[in-house]
């Protein structure tokens, strides 16, 4: 780490006893496994996930410039147990609060682009979903092309919006010079979105999702999400009655699905800046919401240690190849042996992610729109 960054000086490490019951963390606990930052930089270096809290919410217009989501979040997740000794986690603490909202976004940004650089992964216990766009800039600080990939009931690029969090999806996809290779948006709300919303998302060629064709068919997100660098996950995705710390809408995801999808992030060999964002403590008064995202962090981690098993596409042996033409078009399928997850070669011979539902399709001789929405892109 050259010492001209000095990085860590926008890290404030936690005290770990501070999070345990009376009598410490069990063997056995994440609590117990994980290595905690205390000013070495060798404590993060070995670890392949790594926890970093960013409580900033001065851009959903909280008075409060910091809340104690992160903190809330850790307490519940160091009592978990640790199933993934093939995984090695670490926490770095927190993000130091800047003086101006920008000064987070900055050091956010430079955190998470020297840790990515070195190849880690890195769970953003977050503030306000605007945070997003740090995670976005520290991309941009490397001129890395990316596939980002949001969970929310809204869709932030409100024009007129009077908070940063309402708005900030227009620099991210729009801003120049611009490194958005492609976006997903998974679990919208279509009454909290305009029409013409979706109209302009769909001509720059982004995909996105309604909540009940989410939930219809949860499945078909893990390839939506595969090919993602960046994911970020808001809390007013999760209905009420699941994460009662968000108050916009009382319908949503189950906690059971916003699960899933973090184990499909976590799947994920590319995703590598994970931001989970929303929490409020004070609407939190049962510890649920912040129950409910530790247990999603869990699942990352357990998608991580799944997905190690995948082999690469070139390991001929470990895939099932399948023969198909549809619309006079010849294509190739792949059926993992390990993880039975699907990819669909275009005509340029390059794989992309697909289901089970899109082999079927055009086994009948029907175009996957999937295949469709990659061939407009390209």
């Amino acid at each position: 780490m050259p010492n001209d960054l000095h990085l860590l000086d926008f890290l404030e490490p936690i005290e770990a006893d501070d999070l345990a019951d009376k009598g410490g963390f069990r063997d056995g606990q994440l609590g117990k496994e994980i290595h905690i930052y205390e000013g070495d930089w060798s404590d993060l270096t070995e670890s392949d996930i790594i926890l970093l809290g960013c409580g900033d919410q001065r851009g959903s217009g909280q008075e409060k410039s910091s809340s104690r989501g992160p903190r809330a979040i850790r307490e519940q997740l160091y009592k978990l147990h640790y199933w993934h000794n093939d995984i090695r986690l670490a926490d770095a603490g927190n993000i130091r609060l800047g003086a101006l909202l920008t000064d987070s976004y900055a050091a956010l940004k430079l955190v998470l682009s020297e840790m990515t650089a070195i190849g880690k992964t890195v769970i953003i216990l977050g503030g306000s979903h605007d945070l997003t766009l740090a995670q976005y800039q520290s991309y941009v600080s490397r001129q890395q092309v990316i596939e980002a990939t949001c969970v929310d009931a809204l869709i932030d690029l409100s024009l007129d919006g009077s908070c940063r969090s309402e708005n900030f999806l227009m620099e991210m996809l729009t801003g120049e010079p611009n490194f958005i290779g492609h976006y997903n948006h998974i679990a919208f709300q279509s009454y909290y979105v305009h029409p013409t919303m979706l109209e302009t998302m769909d001509k720059l060629r982004f995909d996105c999702f309604r909540v009940g064709q989410v939930r219809e068919n949860l499945e078909e997100m893990e390839p939506v999400i595969r090919n993602s660098q960046l994911f970020s996950f808001d809390l007013s995705a999760i209905a009420h009655a699941y994460a009662p710390a968000q108050s916009l809408s009382p319908n949503g995801l189950t906690g059971d699905e916003a699960c899933q999808l973090l184990r499909y992030a976590g799947l994920s060999p590319s995703v590598n800046t994970v931001g989970i964002y929303g929490l409020q403590t004070d609407k939190d008064p049962e510890r649920l919401t912040a129950k409910q995202i530790s247990q999603m962090i869990w699942y990352f981690i357990d998608g991580r240690s799944r997905g190690r098993r995948e082999a690469g596409l070139n390991e001929s042996d470990a895939f099932i190849e399948f023969h198909t033409a549809f619309a006079e078009v010849e294509t190739t399928f792949l059926q993992s042996k390990k993880t039975n997850r699907w990819w669909m070669q275009l005509p340029n011979k390059k794989y992309i992610a697909c289901s089970l539902r899109d082999y079927q399709s055009a086994s009948n001789n029907q175009v996957p729109e999937r295949w469709l929405r990659a061939q407009e892109r390209d």
